[in-house]
């Protein structure tokens, strides 16, 4: 915890930090949801193979998917906002979120995968759809968890780095 700042005063402040977060990326989702679901209303789709349709289609369940689970936590909140449970709402928040974040990322990949296809080969859509698992589990997942906390005596603790990061948003 921070100096100055309580329990209740931290778990506020993250669960307010996880909704924000989840407010952009769930702008993103509902994007692409609303790609998948119309593009089947297009003329060259009744076109594609068996094994793109099922492509396709397991985008689509990956994008709803991710919209339920990134939506989730702010649903959870609205239901359980005055029952005093913030530490749950905030653990089990966190927890959707990162499983919403793995379904937003295979159904970009899925999608790519289809329209790398249409466009050009077989082989360069997996290529291409195998590139991209690599870009978004190395930004997303493998380089967060590899971060390691900086020394208290190159950057200060933990608990001032997090005073500090507060101070300057609050100049913004």
């Amino acid at each position: 915890m921070a100096e100055g700042e309580g329990r209740g005063e931290r778990l506020d402040r993250e669960l307010m930090e996880l909704l924000q977060e989840l407010r952009v990326v769930i702008t993103g989702v509902q994007i692409l949801l609303a790609f998948l679901l119309t593009a089947p209303f297009q003329q060259r789709f009744a076109n594609l193979p068996g094994s793109l349709r099922n492509a396709f289609f397991a985008a689509i369940v990956c994008a709803t998917l991710a919209t339920a689970l990134l939506l989730a936590p702010t649903a959870q909140h609205r239901l359980r906002w005055r029952a005093r449970d913030k530490e749950r709402l905030l653990r089990t928040g966190n927890q959707l979120a990162i499983a919403g974040t793995v379904f937003l990322a295979a159904a970009i990949v899925l999608a790519v995968y289809v329209v790398t296809n249409i466009l050009f080969t077989t082989d360069l859509a997996l290529w291409t759809a195998l590139a991209f698992i690599v870009v978004f589990a190395g930004l997303w997942y493998i380089l967060p968890m590899t971060w390691r906390s900086p020394s208290t005596e190159e950057e200060g603790s933990p608990d001032e780095q997090d005073q500090e990061s507060r101070e300057a948003s609050s100049r913004r």
